[in-house]
C-alpha cells in the first residue's frame, strides 16, 4: 500500500477529522481565527481536504478554490459543498495551475510537513498571492514530531513514518521534521514576511469532551501556526 495514500480511507479520515479533539477542537478554530475575515477574499485552500475549511470560509464570505492531491478527499469536498468553490487535484510539490496574484489569501492547513521540500509551494503561494497577500499555515510543531520520531538530531531536517488505524486500515503515513529555524528561513527566502507565529491552546468545549486530549494539548506543542506576508 502507497503512503500518504488519502484515497483508500478518505472516508474514514474525513469522518474522524470533522469531530476529534485535535483537528476540531485546536487546529480548525486556530487556524480560522488567524485567516480571520475573510469576506470578498479570493482564498485558494491549498491541502483542502474533504472541505472542512472550505465551508467555514465559505461561510464567512470567500470565493474559494480549494486543491489537494487525494481525489477522494476532493469528492467528499465537491459533494459537501454543492458547487459552492471550484476543486482541482494538484500536488503542492509541482507548480499550481493559477496565474500570478490570482488570491488575497492562502491557507495550507496541516498540509507542510507531507512535503521533502517548501522551496516549490512557498515560492508557488508567493507568485499566486498580490504584494501584501497572506499566507496562514499550520504544520507539525518542530519539538512534537521529533519526539514521535525519536531522531537522535532535532537540528536535522529528515522524514519519518507514523501508522495510522482508520475505518478497519492500516495507512503509513510519512511525514518530514525540519527545525523551527528551517521553517523561518524558508519563508524568508520565498519573500514572506511573518507577522504571526502562533502556539494556540486548545477549545475549552473539549475538556469534556476529550479530557485526555485536552489535558495533551494544554500542555504539550502539537502544531505550530503561521501568518505571513507577501513583502
Amino acid at each position: 500500500m502507497f503512503e500518504n495514500d488519502y484515497d483508500t480511507f478518505a472516508a474514514a479520515y474525513q469522518a474522524n477529522n470533522e469531530n476529534n479533539a485535535w483537528n476540531a477542537y485546536y487546529e480548525r478554530p486556530a487556524i480560522l481565527s488567524l485567516a480571520g475575515d475573510v469576506a470578498g477574499l479570493r482564498v485558494l485552500d491549498a491541502g483542502c481536504g474533504g472541505g472542512a475549511h472550505a465551508a467555514e470560509l465559505l461561510d464567512g464570505g470567500a470565493i474559494l478554490t480549494g486543491v489537494d492531491a487525494s481525489a477522494g478527499l476532493l469528492e467528499i469536498a465537491q459533494r459537501r459543498l454543492e458547487g459552492r468553490a471550484q476543486f482541482l487535484v494538484a500536488d503542492l510539490n509541482e507548480p499550481l495551475p493559477f496565474e500570478d496574484s490570482t488570491f488575497d489569501l492562502i491557507l495550507a492547513s496541516l498540509v507542510m510537513h507531507y512535503l521533502p521540500d517548501w522551496s516549490v509551494p512557498l515560492t508557488e503561494f508567493n507568485r499566486l498571492l498580490p504584494q501584501g497577500g497572506r499566507l496562514v499555515f499550520s504544520t507539525h510543531h518542530p519539538f512534537m514530531d521529533h519526539l514521535l520520531a525519536g531522531h537522535e538530531n532535532y537540528f536535522e531536517t529528515y522524514s519519518f513514518s507514523e501508522t495510522w488505524q482508520l475505518g478497519g486500515k492500516a495507512m503509513t503515513m510519512r511525514f518530514w521534521h525540519r527545525p523551527l529555524h528551517v521553517m523561518l528561513d524558508a519563508l524568508k527566502s520565498a519573500g514572506f514576511q511573518i507577522d504571526v507565529l502562533s502556539e494556540p491552546q486548545p477549545d475549552p468545549r473539549a475538556s469534556s469532551l476529550f479530557p485526555e486530549a485536552y489535558h495533551s494539548l494544554k500542555t504539550k506543542p502539537r502544531f505550530v501556526f503561521f501568518s505571513a506576508m507577501k513583502l
